[in-house]
């Protein structure tokens, strides 16, 4: 059977399985170590932000909880897309730490800037502010939930209403490098510095064992983060392991050529569905491809492809989600592509 499930189904790339293994000495705990001290410098030197903070932190859940709840006051909450990840797929995390995820609907995954200045507006000026949840952060995630990306324009218009309503901005960046990939991306590393807040760089769906790279540019945000970290347990006895990862990943180009890759192979994917013309829920750019096919050719394709069920738009109908990775195998591709053609 063939995986396309997720992109996190894989250990790591060759460079980053041979970083850890050639950290076999002995180093200081707790990311206060040379390796981890180069890797840093090696995320700044890719965003151009030598005035920005690096934090290494374990997975997305981790990042995202141990943030917005370093931000938010206790009456506060984080606003977000109604499919954003910290909604849907975070098991409460952010409630957990006493705070409410504030919803915004959305058709595609993205937060709209008038949409948000509408909502920020409403809340800061309703007539009962003392009594509701005031609205603390926003929270977006490029590439999305459903695998749409922001245009510069989008987050520049983002930046204008959190700047103008004094809210901190945030992306999640799970995904980062396969939107940055995405062909109609216009985004650069360095955009992210000047139009957000905070934003993190993912490892664990890209090419790394695990980990990811939180980089905060708001100086607000930077102090004392390192004491909430080890207060979330997210500061790690062992980051030199989170270091060595970052440091082979952002070297030359290894985090740019293995997201290119996984795109590569989505589009070969995205074309065929089209050329067969099997709707999708949304035309995604990304590595997550989302196709709604009928029952019968689920289950023929079923017998040799394992994907993620969504949902079923009616009983005729199951909607699910293709990922490629890092790693995805072309022969694998080419093989889905040839059962598609058959179909």
């Amino acid at each position: 059977m063939i995986n396309f499930t997720c992109d996190y189904t894989r250990a790591g790339c060759q460079e980053v399985m041979n970083a850890i293994a050639n950290a076999s000495g002995q180093y200081p705990g707790y990311s206060e170590d040379e390796i981890t001290a180069r890797a840093k410098e090696l995320v700044k030197q890719k965003c151009h932000c030598t005035n920005s903070d690096v934090h290494f932190l374990v997975g997305g859940t981790q990042t995202n909880c141990t943030f917005i709840s370093s931000v938010l006051r206790p009456h506060e909450g984080v606003i977000a897309a109604a499919t954003g990840h910290i909604n849907v797929h975070e098991t409460g995390a952010i409630e957990s730490t006493g705070h409410k995820v504030l919803i915004i609907e959305s058709e595609d995954g993205k937060i709209n800037a008038a949409t948000l200045d509408r909502y920020i507006s409403d809340n800061f000026n309703d007539p009962n502010f003392e009594h509701i949840v005031k609205a603390g952060m926003v929270y977006i995630s490029n590439s999305t939930e459903v695998g749409t990306i922001y245009s510069k324009h989008e987050l520049e218009e983002l930046h204008e209403v959190c700047k103008r309503q004094d809210i901190p901005l945030y992306m999640d960046g799970a995904r980062l490098g396969y939107a940055m990939a995405a062909t109609e991306n216009d985004l650069t590393l360095h955009d992210l510095t000047l139009l957000t807040d905070a934003f993190y760089i993912g490892g664990t769906k890209q090419g790394a064992l695990f980990g990811e790279a939180l980089v905060i540019n708001n100086p607000a945000l930077k102090k004392d983060f390192r004491y909430i970290m080890k207060q979330r347990g997210a500061l790690m006895a062992k980051g030199f392991l989170l270091g060595a990862q970052f440091e082979a990943l952002m070297q030359g180009d290894t985090y740019e050529r293995y997201s290119r890759h996984a795109i590569q192979q989505a589009q070969r994917i995205r074309e065929t569905l089209k050329n067969k013309n099997i709707p999708l829920l949304i035309d995604s750019p990304t590595n997550q491809i989302l196709p709604i096919f009928t029952n019968e050719q689920l289950n023929k394709l079923s017998a040799n492809f394992i994907f993620d069920p969504w949902c079923h738009p009616d009983g005729n109908t199951t909607q699910v989600r293709i990922a490629t990775d890092w790693a995805t195998h072309e022969e694998d591709v080419t093989k889905l592509i040839n059962e598609l053609n058959n179909l």
